[in-house]
């Protein structure tokens, strides 16, 4: 086996639900990663994969879950830094749907 193949293996195995990760954006740019709907609980990870810089937007609770999830899926050294997001949205509101207004009949 190749040592790509053996790394996508890896990363297969490694989900990021099992470390109460939800994926926002992989492989972003900084202006999408600034965007202000995402929720509070919104980390941006900056690490390096195969010599390029990648950016990506992860939702947990805490931010050792962010690091350990990355930690298992990519190996040591990857990881060069984990920063709070820029989302202004609670997190138990984000991705709700408003709920639509009945019309009032006029008596």
């Amino acid at each position: 086996m190749t040592e790509k193949t053996e790394k996508q293996k890896s990363e297969d195995k490694v989900k990021a639900s099992d470390y109460s990760c939800h994926m926002l954006l992989e492989n972003t740019t900084k202006e999408q990663s600034e965007d202000k709907s995402f929720p509070t609980d919104a980390f941006i990870v900056r690490y390096i994969l195969e010599g390029k810089n990648q950016l990506d937007v992860v939702r947990s609770e805490k931010m050792v879950n962010v690091f350990d999830y990355y930690y298992d899926r990519y190996g040591k050294g990857v990881v060069q830094k984990i920063d709070y997001g820029f989302g202004t949205v609670r997190p138990n509101l984000w991705g709700a749907k408003p709920v639509e207004k009945k019309k009032r009949r006029k008596s």
